[in-house]
């Protein structure tokens, strides 16, 4: 069994309801393997890195993070990133499945720029906190952030607070991976420790999608909401893809959007990269799961792109439009009218 620090855990379903009961009813944290880190450092780290992601890298301010995306020439998102600055190092929070290939690609664009990218994953610890916390921080913590993506910078690391979901508070604790163990042995008794399972539910309930493996390359920006998230920034300069994706903002050509929806099943079907179709026309694909997390009232919460048209009638299911039909939920933030 596992020791309370030992950051090695399952990314499986949380086996009871006691779990979910921790973040919505108290307050708990998870070590989270699924995220991996990429550091940037070197004089021209902020140029090359803004020269490549979709959102403004260049200005970072010291006390902020924001959400970036990577693309392919197409505009597809190969990887999705919170990423900030700690030090002289901008730092990239990343899937941990995807990491390696992305980190390998975007060091072949370094070329000549005085720019190093370093998997520190091993030397730092991922913690997510959600729920009734902030008590238990501020025992450990001089500071802490007020604003979503406003961040504060410790000896023990960086915490930000992200997007609240499911009406809870939530915060992302990343750092020295002794130091962040030291102060996690204070909070004992504090706040429970949750399956890392969880705060992948809560990332859906947010209504912040993660490229993964199984969806990388699928979706331009808007069509996660990166565009509604601030993670994309029209005005910066070029990037892989960005002429594509600036073209789907401004000539009205996004006709596919993310929701936030419950189905009755199990992970093993509703799994990100799973295939929707809609009742009207059995045929062809209208949608793909984005992500998904087993949810407290049963079945599965899925973040889920699909066509705008399927959702003006009709239902939408998954696997096959005899499937289990996904009930849609209302996401935390509003949509821009399509044209």
């Amino acid at each position: 069994m596992n020791s309370p620090l030992d950051p090695a855990s399952t990314l499986s379903a949380p086996e009871s309801t006691a779990d979910f009961d921790a973040v919505l009813k108290g307050g708990a944290y998870a070590i989270l393997p699924q995220f991996g880190v990429i550091d940037a450092n070197g004089d021209d780290a902020a140029t090359f890195l803004h020269s490549q992601l979709t959102n403004d890298v260049q200005h970072l301010n010291v006390a902020g993070a924001r959400l970036a995306g990577y693309c392919s020439p197409k505009g597809r998102l190969l990887a999705s990133f919170l990423t900030w600055k700690t030090g002289d190092t901008i730092r990239l929070l990343i899937s941990k499945d995807v990491q390696a290939p992305v980190q390998k690609r975007l060091s072949m664009f370094v070329l000549r720029a005085k720019a190093k990218l370093t998997d520190d994953s091993d030397k730092l610890l991922v913690v997510g906190l959600a729920g009734d916390v902030r008590g238990a921080l501020a025992s450990v913590f001089d500071a802490l952030p007020d604003g979503v993506h406003v961040k504060v910078d410790d000896p023990a690391g960086t915490l930000i607070r992200v997007p609240d979901a499911a009406g809870v508070l939530r915060y992302l604790w990343v750092g020295p991976k002794q130091a962040v163990q030291e102060r996690l042995a204070k909070l004992e008794g504090l706040v429970e420790r949750v399956s890392p399972a969880v705060w992948d539910w809560l990332d859906i309930r947010a209504g912040e999608p993660r490229i993964t493996q199984a969806v990388s390359e699928q979706f331009v920006p808007q069509m996660v909401n990166y565009d509604v998230l601030g993670g994309v920034n029209f005005r910066k300069g070029c990037y892989p893809g960005q002429e594509i994706v600036a073209r789907s903002q401004y000539r009205g050509t996004i006709k596919r959007r993310t929701a936030l929806a419950n189905v009755a099943a199990n992970l093993d079907a509703a799994h990100a990269g799973a295939e929707l179709f809609h009742s009207d026309d059995p045929s062809q694909p209208c949608g793909m799961v984005v992500n998904a997390a087993a949810a407290p009232e049963g079945g599965v919460d899925l973040l889920a792109e699909i066509k705008l048209a399927a959702l003006e009638t009709g239902s939408v299911h998954l696997g096959a439009a005899d499937g289990p039909a996904l009930r849609l939920l209302p996401l935390p933030y509003a949509l821009p009218a399509e044209i």
